[in-house]
């Protein structure tokens, strides 16, 4: 969330990749239930703090799998 206490907009990137990187990608992602997009996040997140550079406020990612469901 924002200072306003609204949900931060997600950023749109264009990311051209080797077709083997991306299967290689794909593949990991389904074993740990998550989209390429999300295991793409996953990995640069990680990257960003093995280097110290983790941005401040950044909120944790979003479990792998499903959303829960709402009660009805």
């Amino acid at each position: 969330m924002n200072e306003g206490g609204e949900p931060r907009e997600r950023k749109a990137v264009l990311l051209r990749l080797d077709p083997a990187v991306h299967d290689a990608l794909a593949r990991w992602a389904a074993d740990d239930l998550r989209s390429v997009n999300a295991q793409i996040e996953l990995l640069l997140r990680e990257a960003l703090a093995r280097a110290g550079r983790t941005p401040p406020g950044l909120r944790p990612p979003r479990r792998p799998g499903r959303p829960p469901s709402e009660p009805t």
